[in-house]
């Protein structure tokens, strides 16, 4: 069941990274052609697979067939994922829902919808699997209640992307700047993130035993059994909950909630029924050890850890592996839209890496702590044997196989094994709570260089150098296709301007002027160059006065009449600079206190440096002014406001 958790999150991975394509792969009616008839074939071969099993089944009774069931519910959910990602990225139907504003403006309910699609894809699954399912754990389920009792089981793994992508969204419709502003920030998304992670760790199980629809366990035997159980472990809980998953036919338990206030202990009723009282005090034992070992709280540290990782890892690595030759080639030659082709590799790297972290890390804490649970019980009793018992009693009534590991648990043998070992020597108690304490620091001292090394590409000279270079080999690369776009000589002029490369610049930019000559951008930016560069060799007053008053012919915006007035200036035409930059200042909206600066500059330099003479000029609201190179900066990436790319 766990299994479900992974699924749904690639299948959110995949389809948050794509980037709907400008042209769909096929028309509507084609489309929905494919789309009925890759349903109708897919539920026709999972009800093959399973009904084969069930066969089967009627006819014999081995642990393979347990296997078997196991193997082919796996590989058929997976099929289901690549079900949804032909959806997504072969037929394109998020591209037809494009121009439905109310989905535009509210992207995480088309999200759902998609959701809801993938939980369509798992409940054909589910319904294949029923028969077998049936016959191999010999319970009394419906097929309605086994669906169900899947899906609600799945569902809460949404509930922190459901809250975080919702109210981002609502965040964004508002006609608020300043928290939009916080959110298209790394620092904002980070705390953003952290801030409804740790909310919803602490209160999400009060939602999540209302969606599973907890019923509290009566007065009685066993609920003072537990309760005395929990006083003697010195464990506090808000309650304790029958646990209606697959209609209570399951002997299994659980806990969640980090703080007391939010704690819930959850039993079925099948395991009240067919465990003695001992082997249910042992099963809350183990739960218990979960809270008291502090697990749930190395969950979420798990998490923030991913997305530490996550963030310090993935542009590097994307970058790394989207830019290479080979896979630049094939991006190249395929013939299909490259938006399409590009969005399906990182969503490829993105599930691959999410994988090999909750599979391999997160897994092997995960199936560690299960046994170190299971000793807990030798904290509150002398021995493990009802727990040992329960194990054997579970591997009977599942239909799981006693053998098979899985990706958070071991084996029920390996479990009983392990514990007859600790029967043996306790020593082996011991040794595994040492195994973990050593294990979590080595993961802690990873994340820590990890997320040093995350905070220098991301925030350090290294990671913009980095990026820079990143950047060069895509324009240089979109050049070899593209010769004769003189929009990507001139962005290329621009990052090698913000790198202060200026021979490389110039080259750029007239690489650029070639192309189209009048192009008031391209002849701004390279006149502003040429007027205030900081190395001498580079400036060219004459040159830059030439270009700047061809840009204004072609342009007349205030950042070009700034430059115009800066050429002014570096030819010592004083006057005339002023006013070029009155001009400027008569049309600019925003930033005018960086116009106003510049004003002043060419009137003391008119002037003679006499202040007082500015009194006797008609100057729009000039006040007193300074800017910061930072504020600067921000406006755009050089320069005021003369780059424009």
């Amino acid at each position: 069941m766990f299994g479900n958790f992974i699924y749904f999150i690639i299948v959110l991975l995949i389809y948050s990274t794509y980037q709907p394509a400008e042209d769909t792969n096929f028309t509507a009616i084609e489309t929905l052609f494919f789309f009925i008839g890759l349903i109708v074939i897919f539920a026709w071969v999972t009800w093959i697979q399973f009904h084969k099993i069930e066969k089967r089944l009627s006819r014999e009774s081995s642990p393979q067939l347990g296997h078997k069931f196991s193997s082919t519910l796996t590989r058929q959910s997976v099929m289901a994922i690549l079900l949804f990602a032909i959806n997504i990225y072969g037929l394109n139907l998020s591209s037809f829902l494009i121009d439905i504003h109310f989905l535009s403006m509210i992207p995480t309910f088309q999200a759902l919808l998609f959701l809801g699609l993938f939980i369509f894809y798992l409940a054909i699954v589910w319904a294949c699997a029923y028969g077998p399912y049936k016959m191999l754990s010999t319970s009394d389920i419906s097929r309605e209640s086994y669906i169900l009792s899947q899906i609600s089981f799945s569902v809460p793994i949404l509930l922190p992307w459901l809250l975080l992508s919702g109210v981002a969204d609502i965040i964004n419709a508002l006609p608020f700047e300043q928290p939009k502003h916080f959110l298209s920030t790394t620092q904002g998304q980070i705390v953003y993130f952290l801030v409804f992670l740790i909310a919803i760790a602490i209160a999400g199980p009060l939602v999540i035993q209302k969606f599973w629809r907890c019923k509290p366990l009566e007065k009685g035997y066993y609920r003072k059994r537990i309760e005395n159980l929990c006083r003697k472990a010195g464990m506090e809980y808000a309650d304790i909950l029958y646990w209606p998953i697959f209609g209570g036919r399951m002997i299994t338990a659980g806990v969640m909630g980090l703080v007391k206030k939010f704690r819930y202990i959850l039993v079925t009723s099948d395991l009240l029924r067919f465990l003695e009282p001992e082997e249910v005090d042992a099963v809350i034992a183990h739960e218990i050890g979960h809270i008291k070992k502090k697990h749930l709280l190395f969950y979420l540290v798990f998490f923030v850890g991913y997305m530490l990782i996550s963030f310090a890892t993935f542009d590097l690595l994307i970058y790394f592996i989207i830019f290479t030759e080979p896979i630049y080639r094939f991006i190249s030659t395929t013939g299909l839209d490259q938006t399409a082709v590009t969005s399906s590799i990182f969503s490829l790297v993105i599930i691959i890496f999410f994988l090999i972290y909750f599979r391999f890390i997160f897994g092997y804490f995960m199936r560690n702590f299960e046994r170190q649970a299971d000793t807990y019980v030798y904290a509150l009793f002398d021995n493990a044997k009802p727990l040992i018992s329960t194990f054997e009693k579970i591997a009977a009534t599942s239909g799981e196989p006693y053998d098979k590991p899985n990706w958070h648990h071991f084996s029920i043998k390996n479990r009983i094994e392990h514990l007859k070992k600790c029967e043996t020597d306790k020593i082996w108690i011991t040794r595994h709570d040492n195994k973990i304490k050593k294990s979590i620091a080595v993961y802690m001292m990873g994340i820590l260089l990890i997320g040093g090394i995350g905070y220098n590409l991301n925030f350090g000279e290294a990671g913009k150098k980095l990026n820079k270079h990143f950047f060069e080999k895509i324009i240089q690369r979109e050049i070899d296709r593209t010769p004769d776009n003189p929009n990507l000589y001139s962005t290329l002029g621009d990052l090698y301007y913000s790198d202060k490369n200026y021979p490389k610049t110039i080259k750029a930019y007239e690489q650029s002027l070639m192309l189209e000559p009048d192009n008031p951008h391209i002849l701004n930016n390279l006149a502003w160059l040429h007027a205030t560069c900081e190395v001498q060799k580079f400036r060219d007053p004459k040159k830059a006065l030439y270009l700047a008053e061809k840009a204004t012919k072609l342009d007349k915006s205030p950042y070009i009449l700034d430059t115009l007035a800066e050429s002014f200036y570096a030819n010592g035409r004083f006057e005339e600079a002023v006013e070029a930059e009155i001009r400027a200042l008569d049309l600019v909206v925003k930033n005018r206190r960086y116009y106003e600066k510049q004003l002043r500059k060419f009137m003391e330099a008119a002037r003679g440096g006499d202040l007082s003479l500015l009194l006797d000029t008609d100057l729009p609201d000039l006040q007193q002014i300074t800017v910061s190179a930072e504020n600067l900066f921000n406006t755009i990436l050089f320069k005021g406001s003369h780059a424009v790319f």
